[in-house]
């Protein structure tokens, strides 16, 4: 994860909250709804992997991918509730998702290989614990410890998947 890609993600999700904005927790808001946009279309990829891979490892990957949907569905599911709390409303529909997330989708390929999967979600976590980054960042800013800890829990269950995910591709993590 660099820091640049934090800082692009901190500069999309914050660029339409004025700085004179005496909404509380503008900013929170922005980015538990960057949240939810992206860990819907994470979950989309996921489930594309979970039906397209073939190969070594598929016996123990196929229902590890139910784990990840499960994951990123739980986090899903805290994030949009705690936004509702704060007096925010959640993105909820599909055209919403896909004009939001910074997540790009492809079609399917039973060409692609296993470590061709496991790579795009590498890539995916590694986007997500960057967009948790900032969480961390603007809910420090605004004061918001109850979103920090949502998006600390999620940072964490994002790298350790990427620690994993890598592992089984034979590298290192390669976080931060």
């Amino acid at each position: 994860m660099t820091q640049t890609i934090t800082e692009n993600i901190y500069a999309s999700v914050t660029h339409n909250v004025s700085p004179k904005s005496t909404t509380k927790n503008a900013k929170t808001k922005a980015v538990l709804n960057q949240a939810v946009a992206d860990l819907s279309k994470a979950a989309s990829i996921v489930h594309q992997v979970h039906w397209y891979m073939r190969g070594t490892g598929f016996y123990y990957l196929h229902p590890k991918m139910d784990e990840l949907m499960d994951g990123l569905n739980a986090s899903l599911d805290e994030m949009s509730e705690r936004l509702i709390t704060i007096g925010g409303a959640p993105y909820s529909t599909l055209k919403e998702f896909d004009e939001h997330s910074k997540l790009d989708e492809t079609t399917g390929s039973f060409e692609k290989t296993m470590d061709d999967h496991l790579a795009r979600l590498v890539e995916v976590y590694t986007y997500l614990a960057a967009l948790y980054q900032v969480g961390l960042e603007v809910t420090d800013e605004e004061g918001d410890a109850p979103s920090n800890d949502i998006f600390t829990a999620a940072q964490a269950d994002a790298e350790k998947t990427i620690w994993m995910l890598q592992a089984e591709r034979g590298q290192a993590p390669g976080i931060k």
